[in-house]
């Protein structure tokens, strides 16, 4: 196939725009191993970089899009021959290196992990760079010790992809999670994921005290800002945040004593260029213990002709879950 489909954003003076394209393969970047793109998603990046709210998108133009599941086209890398089945996330996809939303892809083999035995493509990509990320950060918190028998874990933007996981996963390893959000109207779905408490979003909005109430053993926060703030004056002495979004801002107005009076520790994940064999653990650990039925309940699938409407809805805050992107249809 010499051109092939793909949702291209642009920069002119007059701003930035978003079109549908023919895209010839001879016009992807440099890499060794060509893929068709069977399923991405829709990652709250990637409305960002969509709406261009923020300026995540440095090469211009761009494909956007940070994750892709599909199957080996052609390769001269080493690893991987025609017809594996491979899972992409991040590592500048939709941002400097054309990304997932075309029907081809052509990487660096180095960036790619083997689709897990008995995982399909679709599947890898109800998880996604969002369920990744829940998995690194829970990987975090077990290098910190936080097991199930130090205390609940609290988990913020609990209704989004990275917090719907997050809580599916923590409650199947039997923890006591604590469910953050501003949409209360979702606390049956919260609940039905394995949240134990459900806390409105408005009581981590206030200034934030230098040390609050000892209340969680371990937090996900994919808030930033206030929020995680608050969540970090909250935390029990030895306690562990893994901070990996900043969907309440980029700021942190906190002070050092949750740190240096009950030994707090805040872990930054990074999905994006996390090594390759963290990245393979953090999927072997998916397919084991992400409750697959669970994971159908908190997705949706769209065809291609709907990235645009979905990328500007999740930065509204208008989507539960996951959003899969079948690009077939």
């Amino acid at each position: 196939m010499s051109s092939f489909r793909a949702l291209q954003v642009s920069k002119s003076d007059a701003g930035q725009s978003v079109n549908v394209v023919d895209f010839a393969e001879s016009d992807l970047m440099d890499g060794d191993v060509t893929v068709r793109v069977e399923y991405s998603t829709i990652n709250y990046k990637d409305g960002l970089a969509i709406t261009g709210k923020l300026p995540v998108v440095r090469h211009w133009p761009m494909i956007p899009g940070i994750d892709f599941a599909g199957t080996v086209e052609n390769s001269t890398h080493p690893k991987f021959k025609a017809g594996d089945k491979v899972i992409l996330n991040g590592w500048g996809t939709g941002e400097t290196h054309l990304g997932a939303y075309a029907d081809r892809s052509r990487v660096k083999g180095d960036w790619l992990v083997r689709l897990p035995e008995g995982m399909t493509t679709a599947e890898a990509m109800a998880i996604g760079t969002a369920g990744y990320t829940a998995m690194l950060c829970l990987l975090a918190l077990e290098r910190h010790d936080i097991t199930p028998d130090r205390g609940p874990v609290v988990v913020t933007g609990a209704a989004g992809g990275v917090g719907s996981i997050a809580i599916s996963l923590l409650s199947k390893l039997n923890y006591h999670v604590v469910a953050v959000t501003g949409r209360t109207s979702e606390a049956d779905y919260l609940t039905g994921l394995g949240a134990a408490e459900i806390i409105d979003r408005a009581e981590l909005a206030g200034e934030p005290r230098p040390l609050g109430k000892e209340l969680w053993a371990g937090a996900i926060d994919a808030a930033g800002s206030v929020t995680l703030a608050n969540v970090i004056s909250m935390m029990q002495r030895g306690g562990c945040v893994a901070a990996c979004g900043n969907a309440g801002g980029m700021d942190l107005p906190t002070s050092v004593a949750p740190f240096i009076l009950r030994g707090v520790a805040l872990i930054g994940i990074d999905s994006a260029y996390a090594p390759l064999p963290l990245r393979e653990m953090a999927w072997a650990r998916l397919a084991r213990d992400l409750d697959r039925a669970k994971l159908a309940s908190l997705t949706s699938t769209i065809g291609f002709n709907d990235i645009v409407e979905t990328a500007t809805a999740i930065t509204e805050g208008k989507v539960r879950g996951r959003v899969v992107v079948d690009m077939s249809r």
